[in-house]
């Protein structure tokens, strides 16, 4: 019984990205409403930046949703890059192939449909790995991130915003998992971005 509240705890927090229940057709107006009041609230540019991501990058977005982050993702990596959208929920990674067919960008990224408490990530392949806003729902943060540590290229990095008052749980866990802090930010009042990379081995 705990394990299926667990799973619909996680499944609710897939689409924590979305303000609303049931996201509008992609490719609507409703649609565009949606990403441009989204874009103009969380500057997920910032996190692009904050990624250090072009074209021929890969990266991962973890607890991708509906891809409103996932667009500017693929964007930034197009045309020769690629973003691997993870979701624990494959109805809201129908959603998201939807935006990025409005957006021209269907071929940039690969969803995947992962377990809640695995990366389900290659090894040695990412230049970045997003978790936004996802982090605090991870049965065990520190056995998650150091999982996902592995699947990251040398010099490659893990970026986690989230809200605020999430920050010091995310940072906690991040130190134990034994990642290097590069850079925080406060890019909108209510959220952090905080860059890391894998401790190098001794």
């Amino acid at each position: 019984m705990r394990a299926a509240l667990l799973l619909l705890v996680l499944a609710a927090a897939s689409c924590g990205r979305n303000q609303t229940a049931s996201p509008p057709p992609q490719g609507s107006a409703a649609a565009s409403d949606e990403q441009a009041r989204f874009d103009a609230e969380r500057k997920p540019e910032k996190l692009v930046e904050a990624m250090a991501i072009g074209p021929g990058s890969k990266v991962a977005d973890v607890g991708a949703g509906s891809g409103l982050i996932t667009v500017h993702l693929a964007r930034a990596v197009a045309p020769s890059g690629k973003v691997v959208a993870t979701d624990i929920d494959g109805s809201v990674l129908d959603l998201l192939q939807q935006r990025l067919d409005a957006a021209g960008l269907g071929q940039v990224v690969e969803k995947r449909v992962v377990a809640a408490d695995k990366p389900g990530l290659d090894d040695g392949g990412y230049d970045a790995i997003l978790l936004a806003e996802v982090d605090h729902y991870f049965p065990d943060p520190v056995k998650w991130l150091q999982t996902a540590a592995a699947a990251l290229k040398p010099g490659g990095r893990i970026v986690i915003s989230n809200r605020i008052y999430h920050r010091a749980q995310s940072m906690d866990a991040a130190r134990k998992a034994g990642l290097v802090l590069k850079s925080e930010s406060t890019p909108v009042p209510t959220h952090f971005i905080a860059v890391f990379t894998a401790e190098p081995k001794k």
